[in-house]
């Protein structure tokens, strides 16, 4: 009770200055913003006792469009406290308390899929992230899994990856990423404790939240796959299915106990 009542005065107290300090980073025009947010992300990490390994290399040299899966609000804190990016998330979190405004302030990208203009403005802001330098992380599967699973990717969404990289003069590099929760205190987790760190479906936040911190030290493993490059000619379909291959492929052999960077058609 009494560390859930202390991560609840960090949070309440430490977000609201870290939007202040990137409003004025972002009003100044000053570099840093990056730093910033993946500094709290990591800090964030450190009080959630998530314990974070890395296999394979992600690109760092240029702006990257991540695909990746989604298994928990936790996914935003673990990626984010890896490198500055930005996230493509639903238009409805634009609008939550704190939250909302601090993801405005990372440069997420919202996406109402309810409204097919509003959808070309989400690409063309992923467009302007990228050539800004930005990497971008895109939650293929439109919604978060069990952890056990990597869900069908939706096409709309991969056809965003098309379209973003035929907008793009030079094209996009898009990287396959996978996300899996893997351990409590060290001991391998089964496929029926995955969903305890794992938020999806109708789950209540709050009661949810509460349990994991019960949970102690998670261990994390964020894997990445061979880059691909995409323009206008790609092939929607085809790399639909090459990235869902590639993403499913690294998060199986995470999930079985063998996690390494897979190549991206196999």
């Amino acid at each position: 009770m009494l560390y859930s009542f202390f991560i609840a005065v960090f949070f309440f107290t430490m977000t609201p200055l870290i939007i202040a300090i990137q409003w004025i980073i972002g009003k100044l025009g000053l570099p840093g913003w990056g730093t910033v947010a993946s500094g709290y992300y990591a800090v964030l990490c450190k009080l959630l006792r998530f314990r974070i390994r890395i296999v394979g290399e992600p690109v760092r040299d240029r702006a990257v469009l991540f695909v990746s899966n989604h298994v928990s609000w936790a996914d935003i804190l673990v990626i984010g406290s890896i490198a500055p990016i930005a996230f493509v998330s639903k238009a409805e979190v634009g609008n939550w308390p704190l939250v909302g405004p601090t993801a405005r302030l990372q440069r997420t990208v919202f996406v109402d899929r309810s409204r097919r203009q509003q959808t070309g403005d989400a690409i063309a802001d992923m467009v302007q992230r990228l050539q800004s330098d930005v990497s971008v992380v895109l939650f293929a599967e439109g919604t978060s899994s069990d952890g056990n699973r990597v869900l069908p990717f939706r096409s709309a969404l991969i056809g965003v990856v098309r379209e973003a990289g035929a907008r793009s003069e030079t094209g996009i590099v898009i990287q396959p990423m996978s996300i899996c929760y893997t351990a409590i205190h060290g001991i391998p987790m089964g496929r029926q404790h995955r969903p305890l760190i794992a938020w999806y479906g109708d789950l209540d936040f709050m009661p949810h939240f509460k349990a994991f911190l019960r949970r102690g030290v998670i261990d994390v493993i964020v894997s990445y796959g061979e880059p691909i490059a995409a323009d206008a000619t790609t092939d929607r379909k085809q790399l639909a299915r090459r990235l869902e291959s590639a993403v499913r492929g690294l998060t199986t052999s995470t999930l079985r106990g063998r996690p390494r960077p897979l190549h991206a058609g196999s």
